[in-house]
């Protein structure tokens, strides 16, 4: 079985190789691929039975229930890739598969936080995946509950000398489900923490153990263990299933250990430990914690609130920014003004480059100046990541003039002790009703737009001078190199640009001789990602190269498409095209992509579908091609095909 976080070229690369080895060694091999486009090749329950061993290759978490009593060997999908022949006889001795459930941990941690770790749970059972992993499913339940008390209290809620009613039952009914939303958060933290470590059986001791956490008054506190305690029973939920699953048990008892013995035993044993051990102290941890930061003031709380807004805009929406948000979010109850600090800093990136592009339209391309816009709109709703395609495009000066203006906003929150009482941010939690000092937080996020917008420009200014023509082309950090501009052929002019439409194509239609190139100019992976950006163009499918070159940037950010073996397939879903267009080249020097065997790609496939309609096709053109290239026969014809865009089309017809 192979797998990889995005289900797309290394699942099928390893399968390929995986299958290439095992008939060469002489052995009979079915591999199933889990894709984006869903499982395929499925492994029967017989021939799981037959089998002699189970390679599973993946970066993602996999259910193995289904290969209990069997040997099975869990590696990283390039294992698959560059090791094929050493699995095949590693698997022979791998220990016999017990337990059941998935590899380890839960999906949420991988989908949010860009990469899984490795099968089997190595990666995803250390402490910082786990945390994000628990994090991660946290907080719907935190917006969901914080914003529908929000909602209720500043449409139907009234203050009194007895504290804040309501005048209907309508409101007192949407306020108990927030509160409901905002009670389960902390259970749901521990227990996916739980179920990061020790897969599903970790997941009831995790969610009980996070309960006992919030819930004081079962060991004798006041204010309860909070997130801190969360994050405690639910590393210790974890291990402690996994430490229960190495003792040996009867053969008769072993179906019933993940649903009742493992279970049972973990969430009495934790409850227990909890609430006559670890629970006071980690409760008094808690209140003195809360106690501390209640007294930070003037210069102190300014000095908090500069590495939160730094945090928060580092990597907008990603595992620092969710580090800040966690650390607010867990304290809003006790100490508001954390929250308040964090929720005037998450709107500043995409304000600030919204912003950026309307003070100096000549900057940005039309694409961008669009672009812009949705971010101001993300922005006053509390929409961090509305500012990554700005920080994707040209990360050397958006991310620090995001960080500046980021720390200025959490700074002047602190000095103002601004509170925010839900856990979100923007605009937005004040028009709800959720924040104390209004002003002040407007202030503070206006302040910090400003210094974001400001920022941008003088570095884009000082990264463009002396260089015309410039505007909307700083995707990329590094100059593209000079080349021909790729001609948008008219109808009957096909001929004139790139030879006669008889040429044919390749790859299901998408890939035609207009849209190659026989030797890139290139010799940057960034440059190379716009040049063939402007090849795609002679399809005339691309509406908006600079808006195709952010797309495929931002792409490369959750990681590279430099696959080994002298491959790289950037590819992006993106509105900057009108149709899906394949596009290849080849670079005879090689260009450093990031690939895993650390080999330079001289063979460079670009496929770029519209977001609206991207469906399942490129998905298996990519599969198709992954496999296809994974033929060493292949690849040297490629390479050695003569330097015409119609030969090359030949070769790549082969793509079936």
């Amino acid at each position: 079985m192979t797998a990889c976080p995005t289900g797309i070229a290394h699942t099928y690369m390893a399968a390929e190789k995986l299958a290439q080895a095992a008939q060469e060694l002489g052995y009979a091999m079915k591999v199933e691929t889990q894709g984006s486009i869903g499982a395929e090749n499925v492994l029967s329950d017989r021939e799981v039975a037959e089998a002699d061993g189970i390679i599973v290759a993946a970066d993602k978490d996999v259910d193995l229930s289904r290969f209990a009593g069997k040997r099975v060997l869990s590696v990283a999908v390039a294992e698959g890739i560059h090791h094929p022949e050493r699995l095949i006889r590693d698997v022979l001795d791998a220990p016999v598969h017990r337990g059941s459930g998935a590899g380890a941990g839960g999906e949420g941690g991988a989908d949010l936080f860009g990469g899984a770790g490795g099968a089997g749970g190595k990666e995803r059972g250390s402490v910082y995946k786990a945390l994000m992993n628990g994090v991660s499913y946290m907080i719907p339940f935190v917006v969901v509950g914080g914003l529908l008390i929000a909602v209720s209290l500043a449409l139907g809620g009234r203050t009194t000398p007895q504290g804040i009613v309501f005048d209907s039952s309508f409101w007192q009914s949407v306020n108990d489900i927030g509160v409901i939303g905002f009670t389960l958060m902390i259970p749901v933290l521990s227990g996916y923490i739980a179920y990061a470590i020790g897969d599903r059986p970790a997941l009831v001791p995790g969610m009980v153990g996070g309960w006992v956490a919030s819930h004081g008054e079962l060991y004798d506190s006041k204010a309860g263990a909070g997130f801190i305690g969360a994050i405690a029973t639910g590393f210790l939920a974890g291990y402690l299933v996994l430490w229960i699953k190495k003792v040996r048990v009867p053969d008769f008892v072993r179906p019933i250990m993940p649903v009742i013995v493992i279970p049972v035993v973990a969430t009495t044993s934790l409850g227990l430990f909890f609430v006559y051990v670890i629970g006071r102290p980690i409760a008094w941890v808690f209140e003195h914690l809360t106690s501390w930061l209640g007294g930070l003031t003037g210069t102190s709380a300014a000095l908090l609130g500069v590495v939160l807004g730094l945090m928060i805009s580092f990597d907008m929406g990603g595992p620092v920014n969710k580090t800040a948000f966690l650390f607010g979010a867990g304290l809003v109850s006790k100490n508001p003004e954390i929250m308040g600090m964090c929720a005037a800093a998450i709107p500043v990136p995409p304000l600030g480059q919204g912003l950026a592009t309307l003070l100096r339209r000549g900057l940005f391309s039309a694409q961008e100046r669009e672009t812009g816009l949705a971010a101001l709109f993300m922005g006053c709703f509390g929409i961090t990541e509305g500012a990554i395609p700005f920080a994707a495009a040209r990360p050397a000066r958006v991310i620090p003039a995001n960080m500046a203006g980021g720390a200025v906003a959490g700074a002047v929150a602190g000095l103002a002790a601004v509170q925010d009482n839900v856990p979100h941010g923007g605009p937005v939690v004040a028009a709800l009703g959720a924040v104390g000092g209004v002003p002040m937080f407007f202030v503070a996020i206006g302040i910090g737009t400003v210094v974001t917008a400001l920022t941008t420009v003088t570095l884009m200014t000082v990264g463009t001078a002396g260089t015309a023509g410039t505007a909307g082309k700083g995707a990329s950090e590094e100059p593209a190199p000079v080349v021909p501009s790729p001609v948008v052929p008219a109808p009957g002019a096909g001929e004139a640009v790139t030879g006669s439409a008889s040429a044919g194509s390749a790859l299901s239609g998408h890939l035609t001789a207009r849209t190659v190139r026989p030797q890139l100019a290139s010799r940057e992976k960034d440059a190379a990602i716009r040049e063939m950006a402007g090849l795609l163009a002679a399809s005339g499918a691309v509406t908006d190269v600079d808006g195709l070159v952010a797309a495929a940037l931002a792409r490369e950010e959750l990681g590279t498409t430099g696959l080994g073996e002298e491959i790289a397939i950037p590819h992006a879903k993106t509105d900057a095209v009108s149709a899906p267009v394949v596009g290849f080249a080849r670079s005879d020097e090689g260009i450093e992509w990031g690939a895993l065997d650390g080999t330079r790609a001289r063979l460079i496939f670009m496929i770029a579908v519209p977001s609206a309609a991207a469906g399942d096709e490129h998905l298996r053109i990519l599969a198709m091609l992954s496999r296809k290239l994974m033929d060493p026969e292949f690849r040297e014809r490629l390479l050695a095909a003569e330097s015409e865009a119609d030969a090359l089309v030949d070769v790549l017809r082969e793509v079936r």
